[in-house]
């Protein structure tokens, strides 16, 4: 067979068939033992077959290019698509989510305002209603001041709107009342005026060029009887209620107990440390100034409860520590 020119009758290889297929020397010298210097024409058969056969190519692991492209950029470009396709899903759940956000606080911030606005007019229209105009003054606590006279004293106030009633137009009615020390208000829709007041409380009796005057702590006279009230000491002091004698004596009846008080009948003080009690049985008790006086009334309650005033001339707790009787 005659082949192209320029090509080589390549060295034949071992054949798929492995040992079944010999050598060309080997055939020769198998076929005769002479030697010939022509070829057997099984042998040259044989060469072609060989020879003709399909060369193997050794695939690669590089793919060619695409595009004029290394396949590295390709990846790249298309990791740089994705992170800007998640970028943009980002950003669109964000705007979203900020949206939503505003959303609810413009509600919230509507609904406040709409509640004060309908507060507003709630009041509004609740200070210049007639439903919520006084109709009922209610008086607790009241003793010696009638509670009919505090009443009638709000005549001027009825009708007003509840909301509109001045704290001072209520001062200014109580002030007229001498008895009442401290007072708290209350309003009751829809027109209810609760007035709570605490009277005050009397320590003794003080004899004047015009009779006798139940006065107060504060020396404000409470009543003008005509003899001293049972239960209230006679109080006998230099300058009057305004002296310090005066303001040390109330404070030493004001922290007896009952059982103490109750035997009291008179109270005398030439100055404020010298403050000095008579009791119903005829003792009487040296108490010297107004200091400790809580420790000294619980002092004279004992000695009192071990010693009755009938059976004691004089109980001295000036010093409250070491007190003794006489």
């Amino acid at each position: 067979m005659k082949r192209p020119q320029g090509f080589d009758r390549p060295t034949p290889r071992a054949s798929r068939a492995g040992s079944d297929v010999p050598d060309a020397s080997e055939a020769t010298v198998r076929s005769s033992p002479r030697t010939s210097a022509k070829p057997s024409p099984s042998i040259v058969a044989m060469a072609d077959r060989v020879a003709t056969e399909p060369i193997p190519v050794i695939a690669t692991s590089v793919e060619p290019e695409r595009d004029g492209l290394p396949r590295d950029a390709r990846a790249a470009k298309r990791a740089l698509a994705a992170a800007a396709r998640e970028r943009r899903r980002y950003e669109r759940q964000e705007v979203r989510r900020f949206t939503r956000r505003t959303r609810r606080r413009r509600v919230a911030w509507a609904v406040v305002m709409g509640s004060i606005a309908a507060l507003v007019a709630v009041v509004a229209i609740g200070a210049y209603s007639p439903l919520m105009a006084l109709r009922e003054v209610r008086i607790e606590g009241s003793q010696r001041v009638p509670a009919a006279e505090l009443q009638a004293a709000f005549a001027d106030v009825m009708g007003t709107p509840l909301p509109l009633i001045d704290s001072g137009e209520v001062l200014a009615v109580l002030s007229e009342f001498p008895l009442i020390e401290t007072y708290a208000t209350e309003t009751i829709p829809p027109g209810t005026l609760v007035v709570r007041i605490v009277e005050r409380t009397p320590v003794g009796v003080v004899e004047t060029g015009s009779g006798l005057e139940l006065v107060d702590a504060a020396g404000v006279v409470i009543d003008r009887p005509a003899e001293r009230p049972e239960g209230q000491p006679l109080i006998e002091v230099d300058g009057g209620v305004a002296d310090e004698g005066f303001r040390a004596v109330a404070a030493v009846v004001r922290s007896l107990p009952a059982e103490v008080r109750a035997q009291l009948t008179r109270a005398t003080a030439a100055t404020a440390d010298d403050v000095r009690l008579e009791l119903a049985g005829g003792a009487s008790v040296v108490w010297g100034s107004a200091e400790d006086s809580a420790q000294k009334a619980a002092v004279l309650a004992q000695l009192m409860r071990a010693a009755p005033p009938d059976a004691v001339a004089t109980y001295d707790v000036s010093a409250p520590t070491s007190a003794v009787t006489r």
